[in-house]
């Protein structure tokens, strides 16, 4: 797996993932000296080359001097997420066909910074964690608990079977500001064109909105999930 930009590699280095090595740009300067010493700490390789090299290897063409090497993505079991609700405040997010692999690294990228224990996603008809997902997650992907699931319906009921509330965010629901999201929760965020599925939403105990009152009528999904997730993490706080 191949990770790019001064964030992404940074948070890679601290997550203690092995990282076969990393491709930095001649004479580092500033941030990168701080992530070479962080490198040359945990052990890691470091390739010294020039720029040109950086931007032939770079999938995304914002490398930003540095380019690491690491195994593929692990994801995690479903189990090891849904265990956290034995603590009776467990906090999980469900994505249900999010296809963009900005939203998705943004959503995972907000559920390390309310500290969600972990996002749940579809192995079909879903974007996958990429190098591109990472990059955008500002390297929270490399903290963040994923599961990829075959069946999200099934997922579902074993997060209920868990005690887990699913709350589906949608336009036609409660109003978010007036819900109770105490306990065990988890927040089902739909697709960028089509929301979150019918036969997702009916396996759902509630559905939520956030208010609108511009004339634009909906919110980018890793916006929504933004605004909804910091609303479960204030009844924590």
């Amino acid at each position: 797996m191949q990770t790019e930009g001064r964030n992404a590699v940074s948070e890679l280095l601290k997550s203690g993932k092995t990282v076969e090595k990393i491709m930095m740009e001649k004479n580092p300067q500033g941030s990168l000296n701080k992530i070479f010493a962080e490198a040359r700490k945990a052990g890691v390789r470091v390739q010294f080359v020039d720029k040109f090299v950086l931007d032939k290897q770079s999938v995304t063409g914002r490398h930003q001097g540095l380019i690491a090497f690491s195994s593929d993505y692990r994801y995690c079991e479903l189990e090891d997420i849904i265990s956290r609700g034995e603590s009776g405040n467990g906090f999980v997010i469900v994505c249900d066909g999010i296809e963009d692999v900005h939203n998705l690294g943004s959503i995972i990228r907000v559920a390390e910074c309310v500290g969600a224990d972990g996002v749940i996603i579809p192995s079909n008809n879903s974007a996958a964690v990429t190098e591109t997902v990472v990059r955008v997650s500002a390297g929270a992907a490399n903290h963040v608990k994923v599961a990829r699931v075959n069946s999200l319906g099934n997922a579902i009921e074993k997060l209920k079977d868990g005690g887990f509330w699913l709350y589906a965010l949608e336009a036609d629901g409660q109003d978010i500001y007036s819900a109770d999201l105490k306990g065990n929760v988890a927040l089902v965020i739909g697709g960028e064109d089509s929301g979150v599925r019918k036969l997702t939403r009916e396996k759902c105990d509630f559905t939520l909105s956030i208010p609108m009152r511009g004339k634009v009528n909906s919110l980018n999904a890793s916006v929504a999930l933004g605004i909804a997730a910091y609303e479960v993490l204030k009844t924590r706080l």
